[in-house]
């Protein structure tokens, strides 16, 4: 599932109760994913839909994290406008609905409150995770702005760009204000390593912001400053990761 978006979706049974789950593609948006009832252009929504709008209480499994979630199905203009980007993304989804009578569904997943669970519970092996999590999606992202073209960057490609740039902002704002300092009184051993990454932080949100500037106006500079985060990015991942994880 390295080629792609994918999760498991587990939903309670709306006549069993029993727990079902479904593998789905889906779609970065903000805070939250989005997936989509095509049931392959069937008559019928999918038996996980009827589930969660029966139970909108949902687990999500991303190969990497789990986490409870609350599924949220989209309605009216916004159910439209999204469906309408998702067939820019991917021409499928459009196919499917034309195959059917009925509303091809939208639905957002919302993460609950809280950390997701993942790997050894430790701190170490929570911060490899999300590592990883950022490299997979920072090669997802190259690879659909290469084959995207700036001329045609579609609405959904620029959303997931800017979601993953959202969450390393964070990630790294938790770092330089939670974890740097807390490793630093510690580990005075660690403080040239620390001020090594702070300043590898400062230069990775300066591409962050070249990069968001150029997503509202895509020009042929978007790939090359795709691969100069990728770079920069994977650099620092690794030195973090050789640098902190023994003391984690």
């Amino acid at each position: 599932m390295d080629d792609g978006r994918y999760l498991l979706l587990t939903t309670t049974g709306a006549r069993s109760g029993k727990q079902h789950t479904a593998i789905l593609g889906y779609y970065p948006d903000g805070d939250r994913v989005l997936v989509v009832g095509s049931a392959g252009g069937g008559p019928k929504h999918p038996d996980w839909y009827h589930n969660l709008v029966a139970n909108p209480e949902v687990t999500v499994e991303t190969g990497l994290f789990t986490y409870p979630a609350t599924a949220v199905v989209l309605e009216g203009a916004e159910r439209d406008e999204v469906f309408a980007r998702l067939v820019e993304a991917d021409p499928g989804w459009g196919e499917y609905q034309s195959l059917t009578a009925r509303t091809i569904p939208v639905v957002a997943l919302v993460q609950q409150p809280g950390p997701p669970a993942g790997g050894d519970g430790s701190m170490a092996g929570l911060l490899k995770l999300v590592h990883t999590a950022f490299r997979r999606e920072l090669a997802l992202i190259r690879t659909e702005v290469a084959n995207s073209g700036t001329a045609s960057l579609g609405a959904q490609l620029r959303i997931s760009c800017l979601t993953l740039c959202q969450g390393l902002h964070f990630h790294h704002t938790g770092e330089s204000t939670a974890m740097f300092p807390a490793l630093a009184e510690q580990h005075p051993e660690l403080a040239d390593a620390i001020a090594t990454l702070q300043a590898e932080h400062d230069q990775i949100a300066v591409l962050l912001e070249e990069l968001e500037k150029l997503l509202s106006a895509p020009t042929p500079d978007l790939l090359p400053q795709v691969d100069r985060l990728i770079d920069a990015l994977t650099a620092h991942l690794d030195y973090e990761e050789a640098v902190l994880l023994s003391y984690l």
